[in-house]
């Protein structure tokens, strides 16, 4: 399940929640009970192996098309 962000326009209380992709979104907050909205955040991605660089080292086939 993802973990979304909520922040709320009242009071600025930031908290996090897991919900299935296909729940509603949570629109009341849990501390004043103003109105939240959900926050973008992008999950943290790690290249493993080589290639993914630019000072990283080619096959020579790859160096030579991209000449």
């Amino acid at each position: 399940m993802p973990t979304y962000e909520y922040l709320c326009q009242a009071c600025s209380h930031r908290f996090e929640r897991w919900q299935k992709m296909i729940d509603d979104p949570l629109v009341t907050c849990p501390e004043c009970g103003g109105h939240i909205r959900r926050v973008f955040f992008p999950a943290g991605i790690v290249f493993k192996g080589s290639g993914f660089y630019k000072t990283d080292h080619r096959s020579p086939s790859a160096a030579a098309d991209a000449n």
